[in-house]
């Protein structure tokens, strides 16, 4: 089957098969890699994109499921030459440890500001359940995300003055 999917900004049409996997489409057809795969069966989340701007789990998401829709991978968070201030708050904050989840928390964290532009803690670890660390106790991470609506709410008063 055809499929266009606006990746990052971009239309990528291919023909799939269809019951190739989006995360697999990701990585293959478009050439992203900071989408990864872990256990193909959502109990990690390390696969997450946002998909019209939502978090999901790309391994049980299909390609042509995606067709005509919006995704957003790690890569895009980027704008303009500027890191999106999550990033920059995963850097500052320590937020990562082997790096295999952190593009999957980076996505999560960056949903969530966009809903909730000044998250509780609670709130911040009820977005990220979804996805597992194994290295680190989420500390560093909810850290992250926090310090990101920080900034975020920081540069918005700024704009505003």
């Amino acid at each position: 089957m055809e499929v266009t999917v606006n990746v990052n900004g971009t239309d990528h049409t291919a023909d799939v098969e269809p019951r190739k996997l989006l995360v697999d489409h990701i990585r293959t057809v478009v050439g992203l890699t900071g989408t990864h795969i872990g256990c193909d069966t959502t109990s990690c989340g390390v696969c997450t994109v946002l998909l019209d701007g939502a978090p999901v789990k790309s391994c049980t998401v299909l390609a042509v499921q995606a067709d005509g829709r919006s995704v957003t991978t790690v890569e895009g968070l980027k704008s303009g030459g500027e890191l999106h201030p999550v990033q920059t708050a995963f850097s500052d904050e320590h937020g990562l440890q082997c790096g295999f989840c952190t593009p999957a928390m980076m996505l999560v964290g960056a949903a969530l500001l966009e809903q909730n532009p000044d998250p509780s803690d609670e709130e911040i670890r009820w977005a990220i359940s979804g996805n597992l660390c194994r290295c680190t106790g989420y500390m560093n991470i909810v850290k992250s995300i926090r310090a990101a609506a920080e900034a975020k709410a920081t540069a918005a008063a700024g704009a505003d003055s």
